[in-house]
This record gives C-alpha cells, structure tokens and sequence, in this order.
C-alpha cells in the first residue's frame, strides 16, 4: 500500500509540473508524413503484330503492370520511389517484352488454334503447351512488337499524374551465377509529375540506433488485390511498426538498415520514419524463404536516409520537405493533438485548400470540426481523475487477476503435463471428451483412460486410482468446459488432485506432442485429425456402390476425408471407366479442386459402407497454410500424383 501511494503521488506530482517540450506521438507522426506517400504504376502496353501461318493479325495483349510506392520529397512534385518498380516501364527490359509477346502468342495463335478445336483454355494443357511450342517460333519470326510505356503517380484524393524519370540508379541485379550485374546501383529513382503544391516529407539527418522505432508506409500487394476491400485501398497507404535491427552491406558493399517491421511485395519504395516524421530508410528488398519462395517477415531493408541524400545532390531537390502544405498541416495537427480545436480547424481547412481532399485531411478535419461544435467542459480536474482511474485500475485488474487465477488454478498446460512425468509423478489422462466427439476422432493421449461424461453426471465414474493419483481430464468442448465440469464431479469423489489440460486434445497437438491413432492411419489423415474440430464437421453417409461425386460435376468448393469405409477413385479413359486407385479411413479426396478452379477430374464411388467428413476449401486452405506439416504430407501426394500420370501417359505413348 506505501508502495501505491508513493506511485500515485509521483503521477500527481508529475501532472502538477508544467512540461518543457512535447514530443510527437506515433499518431501525430504519421499523420504528418502519410500525405505524401503515394501508389506508384509501371504499366507497359503493346500492339503486337503476329503471323501465325494464315496470315498476320493485331492484337493488344493484357498490360503488364507493376505497382509499389513512392513518396514526395518536395512539395513542388518531386517523387522518389525504387528504382525497380519504375523499370519495366523506364528500361522497358528484355524480359518484360518477352513476357508480352508470350501473352501475344497465347492470345493470337493459341486460343484460336484451341477454339478451332472446340477446347477452352486450361482445358487439355498438354495440348495447349503443345500448340504454344509449335507456334512460338514461327510466331516470332516476323513478329512486330510496338511497346507503350507509362509511370502514374496516385495521391490519397485520388488524383492521378503522369510521372517522369528523371534521375535512375538501376537495382541491384545479380546473375545466373549469383554475381551483380554490372550497372546495379543503389535502386532509386527520381521522378517529376506536373507543378503544383503538393505534401512533402523531409529526409532525417540524424544518426541511426539499434532498436530505434520505425514505421512502414506504402501499398502491399496483398492489400491492394484482398477480395473484401474495396478499391479505396488505393488511395491510403498502410503502416507497419518495427525497429531498426541491424546494419548490413548488399552484394556490392552498400550500406542497408536491416528492420523487423513487416512488408509485403508493394512496399517497395516506400519511406520508413521515426516518430519525429522524418525519413529514416526506403524499403528496397524483403527476405524470401529459400524453399517456396515465400516472403520471411522481420528481415526486411532500408536504403538509409544519408544515401537517399547521396542521390539528390545532384537534383533541383535541394531542401526536403518543403511545402506550403506542410506548414499548414502540421500546424493544424500541432493545434488538434493539444485539444485547440478551434485553432485546429482553421489550419486543416487552410491545408485543404492548399491540397484539396486528402483522405487523412478530410478525416482530421471533420474530426476537429466536430470537437469545436461540442466542445468539451473545462477545467477538469485531470490530476484527481488520473488518481482515482489509478485507484479503480488497481481494484479492477486485481479483481480481474483473482477472477482468472480462480479460473486457472487447475489448468495446466501440456508442457506442464511433460514436466510432472519427466519428474515421476506418472499422472493419469482422462479422456472425458463427448460421446460424438470421441466416437468421430481417431486420436487420444498416449495411455489416456475413457470416462463417458453423460454417465459422470449419473455419478457412474468407474476409475481405479488412488485418491491422491494426479488426474488430467482433457476433452475438445470451448474453454475446456466438459472438463471443467467433470473435474468438479471427481473432486466431489474425493479424489484431492485432479487437474485441466488447457486447450485439450487441440492443445496438445498444437503443442506437437505425440498422440495415438489407429494403427493403419495415414500420415496425412493423421495430420488433418490432429488439426480438425470434428464437433463442428459436416459428414456424410453413402452405401456401397452409391456415387459420391462425377467426373466434370462442380466441385463445390469442398475436398473430403474417409472417416470409415473405403472410396474407388475412377476415371474416363479411352472411352471406357477405368478405377486408379482405391482410398481408405484417413485418405484426403477432391483437394484438386483447392488448387485448381475447374470439374472434377475423376469419379468417386463408395467402394463399401463409407462415411466422409466433409472440409470447405477456405478451412483446407487455411491449414494448408499455418501447418506446415500436413502442407508437406498434401505436396508428397501431389507430387505421386504427378509422377504416376507421367507413367501412365508415357505407357500409353
């Protein structure tokens, strides 16, 4: 209690003391610099003229595109962004055209060729990369190629402008040996859009900490194309939070700010500032994982803002940052963030006028407009407020503390349960989970005994221990609530120390810890039992013989596990139906459809009395994306799947 009261007078104190300075906030940082930041397109169009051997024809293939993000450094319309995102449109490189005259081919000669046979794309595509093959030389003989290039820049009020390059440091590129390419440079690139005012955002000469915090601005891919956002996600950049964590060379000895603030492909070239809304790095590259390709997060790199400086020194950039708007901007922030509403106002709309529309404008605007309309009572008695909220929290987190203690005096976690047998007091596992969902799961722990809980609640609990045997009970219901229940019950027979597995069966195998299955179970039905809640689990019944699902009917979305019983997989070959394979309990049938958007490809019939569980594509997906080790039991079978086609089409040729 002294302890409390010497805390609460120091807060007192403190609040009494008049302060010297005011630091910004993260919000008020980026707030001040997320104007500035802008979407970057690199879009190369092109007329191809194409002789595909019945004379030639014009066509206009899709547009190669590529988006990442940039950043206005003066408020007259200079923009910096990597150079690697402006590329395909400033250098237009070999492989961009050759990406194009592909898509050419495909559009010009391919699809007519399959047309012709009355075959859709994606329908026969050996027969498709056939046709191309064929085509392809041919195709590109006499071919035409007449590019189209163009660099937007995209403010938050939507406003659009055509950009110029006029200043390019290439990409670090490195060849087929690994070594960099010669012109690889330090990936910036300068561009001009039309005069104007515009936001600005200055670049920080200050040194850089280990551990000094950052913050991410600019337009992820995965948030640019997410299929439940609309297209406002174009106009407002993100931000992620991190810190710098280390300083490292790239391949040709350039300095770079490594940073574990996460980042996506779309990032690129965007600014990275402190909480003083200065720039502190330019996202360059991210880390890949060396086996799929797949983007490692907390290991991401900055162009430090020195070298950024480097750069324009040789440009009409001379003073970064400098902007009309910025002077009213950060005034008006200064005034909202201090509660001077009326003040804030007045500034914002200055701002506005300046550059009109601005998404976080708008928002702070009609913020502080409304703050001045109902403005709040003053004085208030701040110091006693923060003293008695201090109080109240104490009382409630306290309350709330000894409410989840009571809560968790019995549960133990599975590292625990380890940690008593390491240490010989041998406890018991008590399989109390319901009978649907014990009957349906072909997984327990090692050396668990069964207790049905609907005969504990008639006080039948046949169990042969010791009163002071260490019991677990776990089971699969939400919060642990049937073993809960049923550990209340064994106390109440006196057995003195009976315990509650957190999480239950799902706990300990999210724990990877070992679990017994039926013997004849396959490493990959293992895999998808560990992870399913089978409570909640659609299945279906089909007698022998009955079809579950026809070669070239809709997919539906859903893929299937044999829970009991056994499925023919059969196929239309040579015009007559021939059985590829027959699948047991635990087997994974139609995961084709997860990876491909077409019929299904084969016939499944029920080859005894079979029941299947039935799992939707988006819950298939999702655990094929968070447990890695199902995701390499589903790409072993993948890849026997390919190799026995391979076989069987070589057999047939």
């Amino acid at each position: 209690m002294k302890r409390l009261l010497a805390g609460a007078a120091m807060t007192l104190a403190a609040l009494a003391a008049p302060t010297s300075s005011f630091a910004l906030s993260a919000q008020e940082a980026i707030l001040r610099a997320k104007p500035a930041v802008a979407l970057i397109t690199a879009r190369v169009d092109a007329e191809v003229t194409i002789d595909c051997g019945q004379g030639p024809v014009t066509v206009k293939p899709r547009p190669f595109i590529e988006t990442g993000t940039g950043w206005l450094v003066d408020g007259r319309g200079w923009v910096v962004t990597n150079a690697h995102v402006v590329d395909p449109a400033h250098r237009l490189p070999p492989w961009v055209t050759h990406e194009l005259k592909k898509t050419a081919i495909d559009q010009a000669c391919v699809e007519p060729a399959l047309q012709a046979q009355k075959m859709a794309r994606g329908q026969r595509p050996d027969l498709e990369e056939r046709l191309r093959r064929e085509m392809m030389d041919v195709a590109m003989a006499g071919l035409r190629f007449t590019p189209q290039s163009q660099i937007t820049v995209l403010l938050s009020n939507g406003a659009r402008f055509p950009a110029e390059v006029k200043k390019f440091s290439a990409p670090l590129l490195l060849d087929t040996t690994g070594k960099p390419v010669k012109d690889s440079g330090r990936d910036l690139a300068l561009l001009k859009i039309p005069d104007g005012v515009y936001p600005a955002l200055s670049v920080g000469t200050r040194d850089v900490n280990i551990g000094d915090p950052v913050h991410i601005l600019g337009f992820p891919g995965v948030v640019l194309s997410h299929e439940l956002l609309n297209q406002s996600v174009t106009l407002e950049a993100s931000v992620t939070n991190g810190a710098i964590s280390g300083f490292k060379q790239d391949a040709i000895g350039q300095d770079v700010l490594q940073s574990d603030a996460p980042a996506a492909h779309g990032n690129s070239g965007g600014p990275a500032i402190r909480d003083d809304a200065s720039l502190v790095g330019v996202l360059t590259f991210v880390s890949l994982s060396p086996s799929g390709g797949a983007i490692v997060q907390g290991f991401n790199f900055l162009i430090p803002a020195r070298d950024v400086l480097k750069f324009l020194a040789d440009t009409p950039v001379k003073k970064t940052g400098e902007s009309a708007f910025n002077v009213a901007w950060e005034a008006g922030l200064d005034a909202f963030f201090r509660d001077r509403d009326e003040l804030a106002v007045q500034k914002i709309q200055e701002a506005n006028r300046l550059v009109s529309n601005l998404a976080d404008v708008k928002r702070t605007l009609a913020e502080a407009e409304d703050r001045a309309k109902h403005p709040r009572p003053r004085p208030f008695p701040w110091a006693w407020t923060t003293f008695g909220v201090s109080m109240l929290s104490v009382g409630t987190y306290g309350g709330m503390w000894g409410r989840r203690w009571w809560r968790n005096r019995f549960r133990v976690l599975p590292a625990q349960v380890i940690g008593f047998i390491e240490n010989g007091l041998s406890p018991l596992l008590v399989d109390v989970r319901t009978k649907t969902d014990y009957e349906t799961s072909p997984l327990k722990l090692p050396g668990a005994v069964r207790l049905d809980p609907d005969d504990a609640e008639k006080g039948r609990i046949p169990l042969d221990a010791e009163s002071n045997q260490l019991l677990i009970t776990y089971c699969t219901s939400p919060e642990e609530a049937t073993s809960a229940r049923f550990a209340h019950l064994l106390r109440q027979r006196k057995f003195s120390d009976v315990r509650i597995l957190k999480g239950g069966l799902g706990g300990w195998t999210n724990a990877r810890l070992p679990v017994e299955a039926k013997s004849h179970l396959p490493s990959i039905g293992l895999e998808i039992y560990k992870n399913l809640t089978l409570g909640d689990v659609e299945r279906r019944r089909y007698k022998a013989g009955e079809t579950i699902f026809r070669e070239g009917e809709d997919a539906h979305a859903e893929a299937y596990v044999v829970h009991t019983g056994s499925v023919d997989i059969r196929k239309q070959v040579d015009g007559g139906e021939r059985q590829l394979s027959t699948l047991g309990e635990g087997e994974l049938l139609g995961e084709m459809a997860l990876f491909r958007k077409a019929p299904r490809s084969a016939s499944a019939l029920a080859g005894t009395d079979v029941e299947l569980l039935v799992i939707k594509n988006e819950r298939l997906e999702w655990l094929i994306r968070n447990r890695p080790q199902l995701t390499i039991e589903i790409l072993k079978r993948l890849s026997e799947w390919v190799v026995s086609t391979d076989h069987e089409r070589s057999q047939r040729n």
